[in-house]
């Protein structure tokens, strides 16, 4: 009897913990994914992201038509992230199809993100990313160097009316993602919410330059990008926060995770998944394994059974 006790006390230990979590419907074995425009060009570069451990994987953002996207230096690399001016470069969703079939062979849910410049390339854009086999549709509404998409997000009317387009087209869940650039992010993620989006990715890059003192004259082409990283974590932490305070859809949290820590952080606020950008671009592919012992040991340590239990929690507090 004595030795079956001691079995008993250490089954959770030696039973791996399950990280599964429910995202609009789809089916993940863990909250961990990549963030769009990082490891997401290539059917091949998304399947190895899910042999790594992704419990989701995300596209770059794509449109209807090849874009070609801002000349070189593209990217700045920050003590506390980075800055890039991508310009969306991409070859457009037709041509994306045969990777889109790499990717979803592993089986782990592929999440397409697309733009257009108009309402109605947002529709036109999501209905061929269904069309050509993605499992949910990330909107981008919110790029803050190119297309002028930075406007879909700010205005609760405009993000309003490309989700109900969008909601209109596809039969697949819709994520809208959102700015803290906006005036007041919380009526947009209401206004999306409203149009009947499946849930919020929150936040996107901010809008950020770099000026090389020695050349004196900004270091990217654009001069314009998007800081990602470390540096923008507090502001996504406040983001989730005050969204999971206003909407009951779900929300996927972005900005700055590089340890487990900051995705429990993103989880407590409100977020039930997480994307990784700029710590997958600098520690690889093993971020994801990392990220996943790390919360399977929180939430043994602090008494949840699940995911699930987590999110949210800092509010009930």
């Amino acid at each position: 009897p004595s030795s079956l006790l001691t079995l008993g006390a250490l089954l959770p230990s030696l039973v791996a913990m399950s990280l599964e979590v429910e995202l609009a419907g789809l089916k993940l074995s863990n909250p961990f994914m990549n963030a769009s425009g990082v490891m997401g060009s290539t059917g091949g570069l998304l399947r190895r992201l899910a042999e790594a451990g992704a419990g989701a994987v995300v596209t770059k953002s794509l449109s209807l038509s090849p874009r070609e996207g801002y000349p070189n230096p593209v990217i700045v690399e920050l003590p506390y992230g980075y800055i890039n001016a991508i310009g969306l470069a991409n070859p457009g969703l037709d041509a994306f199809a045969e990777e889109l079939k790499v990717a979803k062979e592993v089986g782990v849910p592929v999440i397409v993100s697309v733009f257009g410049s108009t309402v109605e390339e947002f529709a036109r854009a999501s209905f061929k990313a269904e069309e050509i086999g993605a499992d949910a549709i990330e909107l981008n509404l919110s790029c803050p160097h190119a297309g002028g998409l930075l406007a879909y997000s700010q205005d609760p009317k405009l993000a309003f009316d490309v989700v109900s387009r969008v909601k209109r087209s596809v039969s697949i869940p819709v994520f809208a993602k959102l700015t803290a650039e906006a005036p007041d992010i919380v009526e947009v993620g209401r206004a999306v919410e409203r149009a009947g989006a499946d849930g919020i990715t929150a936040i996107n890059t901010l809008r950020a330059m770099y000026i090389d003192v020695d050349l004196k004259r900004p270091v990217l082409h654009s001069r314009f990008g998007g800081l990602s990283g470390p540096a923008i974590k507090p502001i996504a932490v406040r983001c989730v926060y005050e969204l999971y305070e206003a909407v009951s859809i779900p929300i996927i949290g972005v900005g700055g995770v590089s340890s487990y820590r900051d995705a429990v952080e993103l989880m407590l606020a409100g977020a039930t998944a997480i994307q990784v950008g700029s710590a997958l671009a600098r520690e690889g592919l093993g971020i994801f394994s990392q990220l996943a012992r790390g919360l399977r040991a929180y939430l043994r340590a602090h008494g949840f059974s699940s995911v699930k239990e987590v999110v949210g929690y800092a509010h009930r507090c």
